[in-house]
């Protein structure tokens, strides 16, 4: 995925992903019978995101020579 176009539409997408899963996490939170390892589940897949998201800005930005 070296394109610039490509890099930012996958950007996109898991940031409404991630969005959609914090949504769910707080639901889950504020209703009181949640299933503890499906929430632990939830904020994994959330942080792999978060990374994802991170490497992907990463990718975007251009090397500064030092």
């Amino acid at each position: 995925m070296t394109d610039v176009q490509d890099i930012q539409r996958r950007l996109i997408e898991l940031d409404v992903e991630h969005r959609d899963l914090d949504a769910v996490i707080d639901m889950l939170t504020l209703d009181g019978h949640h299933d503890q390892l499906q929430l632990r589940r939830l904020k994994k897949r959330k942080l792999q995101l978060k990374d994802q998201i991170t490497l992907l800005k990463m990718q975007l930005v251009p090397d500064v020579p030092a």
